[in-house]
């Protein structure tokens, strides 16, 4: 069976799949073009794909029958591949949950401290030769000790953040999900986005990308946070109106953002690059060479499961 990796991986990672597999490993770095899509789905057996290569509709309507019977995602998200019609193809998909949890907590937290404490405009500030030395009103920020954190989605990835925020720095957690969690610390249910949005100082995104889900964050969402509120989104790009977010920080509806996802990334809205008020990182929720390593191992458990026609651990 022919194995077709879609980006670099990690050294380990490689090596196995070139130890393992008849594999062949793409050395670019950017997505997959809809002929080299076309290509993965009629030419190899399985394909490891990930964020932005995208497996739609479209492309299954024109490989009815393709070769390919799995996708193993290297990510936990997965809103890139239309499951649904490949499925219907026969085509099986995987992920990676588990693997990213920690790593994108950090980011989530990194992000609201950041951004609540104006560290990269500090850092620019520093940077620029133009920091006049301390005085008792310089780049005066938002506390974040003790203050209210509201959670958009409570599956394994706002745990973590609600953990982080709850025991490391005494937030009062808030949260929104389909339904009320069992949890293993104090954390308020609020069902209605809008409501959580109102009563917290800081709110995390932290969902699934997908239909279901885009511009679940939208102007109504932002009009109903206080304008000392900061956004974090550390989900997908698509879950936050962008233009919204951008009259909102324009207008001081909000008071600040800390984004690692972008609705139409790679490209970032040059009104969020001209914003102070904003932290802007390179998509680097997972980015540790353990994380990306671990990921890419537990895709290769799909791949070698698949291919000894076992059950598939991670099955979507």
């Amino acid at each position: 069976m022919k194995l077709l990796i879609t980006r670099p991986m990690p050294p380990a990672v490689q090596a196995r799949a070139r130890a393992d597999f008849d594999a062949e490993i793409r050395g670019k770095t950017t997505f997959l073009t809809q002929e080299e899509i076309l290509r993965a789905l009629t030419e190899f057996d399985v394909v490891v794909p990930t964020l932005g290569d995208q497996f739609s509709a479209e492309i299954f309507a024109q490989v009815p029958e393709p070769r390919c019977k799995l996708l193993a995602n290297f990510g936990v998200g997965y809103n890139h591949i239309d499951v649904d019609a490949a499925h219907a193809a026969g085509v099986a998909v995987t992920n990676t949950p588990g693997a990213v949890t920690d790593a994108t907590a950090d980011i989530a937290m990194t992000l609201l401290l950041t951004t609540a404490r104006r560290a990269g405009e500090g850092e620019r500030l520093v940077r620029s030769g133009r920091w006049q030395g301390w005085h008792p009103t310089q780049m005066l920020g938002h506390h974040v000790t003790g203050k209210k954190v509201g959670i958009v989605g409570m599956g394994r990835i706002g745990q973590a953040i609600a953990r982080r925020c709850h025991f490391g720095f005494g937030m009062t957690v808030s949260y929104q999900s389909r339904n009320p969690k069992q949890l293993e610390f104090p954390a308020e249910y609020i069902s209605d986005l809008s409501v959580l949005a109102s009563a917290v100082d800081f709110l995390v995104i932290a969902v699934p990308g997908g239909a279901e889900t885009r511009h679940l964050v939208n102007a109504q969402v932002l009009t109903s946070m206080n304008p000392t509120g900061i956004v974090i989104n550390i989900a997908r790009g698509e879950v936050v109106d962008e233009a919204a977010l951008i009259t909102a920080l324009q207008t001081g509806q909000i008071a600040g953002a800390g984004l690692d996802v972008y609705e139409f990334e790679p490209k970032v809205p040059q009104a969020l690059c001209a914003m102070e008020n904003v932290t802007l990182l390179p998509h680097l929720g997972t980015a540790t060479e353990e994380v990306r390593t671990d990921m890419g191992h537990m895709a290769l458990d799909n791949v070698a499961a698949f291919m000894a026609g076992r059950s598939l651990p991670n099955p979507v």
